[in-house]
């Protein structure tokens, strides 16, 4: 699938900016659609929520299609699944909080070293106040693939829940889920997902996991700084949550504490404008792939959906969108590993098997042997190349590994309005870096 680059790109206002950005897994450029939003937001419809006045109404009414919008993106089975906030890392510990009223000393939680650290400490943190004990799966240094055996051991003492990434965002690695999830459940696990880092490369189906909490941030899909947390219904209403008097008792309100960020939530809603508009433009070979599976959900009936429907209208567009732009990456992953282990000098870490590329997300980190991290990372900025270096918070990894006291690694991740040619021109600036420092 190739997807009309020159299309794609003039919908993002930022990359009219001489530079190539690879510095996409920290965050990505916005979409003209979220700027969109969010302007008309500020300028027609700012109010705080609940008012009996029109810019209120109006307020209200385009949470309430973020929030649609964000249910379609994950195929939630209802819009009262979807929880704002800041980010991944400030739900998490806000829901870790509630979910440890549920736990008794003794109990287990499971955790993984292929994790960014928001998907750990705050379970560590909470365990820690409830006495519970925290298991820590280990992964495969040589090509960075969680250790499946270790999870299943880690499985056999019954945790109470079991807290993992979709995608690893230091090494790029998707970890096997559906199978993961399937042995919680019998070890009788709540499953908490990590999707921060899958939710620009891929379709997200919470339904067809079967996990019971899934976080994400759009700001790495083209939106703003918001986070947003999937969790099933019943336990989002079971759970106790941290809020003040007299904020709503039902889900999704009662976690959604303090005065919301209702401009963050229109551009939540211009970035899903956007990739309707992707599925629309492009998507259209993958209708009937994802046309006779998942759950169906229509603006008018958000509550009934069933489990037997077809995916429909923004859940299916979406859908098409989030496959095609998964297909064009195959192409961009498979160039960086190529580019990177043509050059002298390069240590790749994570997957790098080309017939296995479905494995991994194209975010790839290496080391160039001579040059720190940071060396590596402003050597590359002096031609306009955009790329991170150090842990990325995935400090579990970096020491697994042994490199956090070395810098860590430089990590490159292209998204869909990257293209080859930028890859090659990464290549070429990062050859030369290699052979200044020989």
């Amino acid at each position: 699938m190739t997807l009309a680059i020159t299309a794609i790109r003039a919908q993002f206002p930022a990359l009219q900016r001489p530079a190539i950005f690879l510095d996409n897994p920290a965050g990505t450029q916005v979409a003209r659609h979220t700027l969109e939003r969010m302007s008309t937001y500020l300028i027609d419809h700012n109010a705080n929520h609940g008012g009996a006045f029109a810019t209120s109404r109006l307020s209200d009414q385009v949470v309430d299609e973020a929030r649609a919008a964000a249910a379609d993106l994950l195929n939630a089975s209802r819009t009262e699944e979807i929880v704002f906030g800041p980010n991944m890392t400030s739900l998490t510990f806000n829901v870790s909080r509630s979910i440890g009223r549920m736990l008794n000393p003794g109990d287990e939680i499971v955790v993984t070293r292929l994790d960014h650290d928001a998907n750990i400490t705050p379970w560590v943190m909470m365990a820690q106040d409830r006495g519970c004990r925290v298991r820590r799966v280990d992964f495969h240094p040589e090509d960075g693939t969680l250790d499946m055996d270790d999870m299943k051991a880690a499985l056999e003492s019954g945790p109470r829940l079991v807290a993992v990434g979709y995608a690893s965002n230091a090494l790029g690695t998707i970890n096997p889920l559906e199978g993961i999830i399937q042995m919680a459940k019998q070890a009788g696990a709540l499953v908490y997902i990590d999707a921060v880092q899958y939710a620009p490369h891929g379709p997200v189906d919470v339904q067809k996991l079967g996990c019971d909490f899934l976080v994400c941030s759009s700001y790495k899909f083209f939106g703003p700084h918001m986070g947003i947390l999937y969790g099933r219904y019943d336990l989002l209403d079971e759970l106790t949550a941290y809020r003040v008097r007299p904020a709503p008792a039902d889900p999704p309100g009662k976690f959604e504490t303090g005065t919301g960020n209702f401009e963050g939530m229109a551009g939540v809603l211009g970035a899903l404008d956007y990739l309707e508009w992707v599925g629309e433009t492009f998507g259209e070979e993958y209708a009937e792939k994802y046309g006779s599976r998942g759950r169906s959900r229509d603006d008018e009936t958000v509550a009934n959906r069933r489990a037997d429907l077809p995916l429909q209208g923004r859940c299916l567009r979406l859908k098409q969108a989030m496959s095609a732009i998964r297909a064009y990456e195959f192409e961009l992953a498979r160039a960086l590993l190529d580019v990177l282990e043509e050059t002298p000098g390069v240590t790749v870490y994570g997957p790098t098997d080309r017939r296995r590329l479905e494995e991994r997300v194209p975010t790839v980190s290496f080391t160039l042997r001579g040059k720190s991290p940071r060396q590596v990372a402003e050597e590359l900025d002096k031609d306009n190349i955009y790329v991170w270096d150090g842990n990325y918070y995935a400090l579990a990894v970096t020491e697994r590994l042994g490199l956090e006291e070395s810098g860590g690694m430089v990590r490159v991740g292209p998204v869909h309005y990257n293209t080859v040619e930028e890859i090659h021109r990464f290549g070429e600036a990062l050859r030369r870096i290699g052979q200044r420092a020989e």
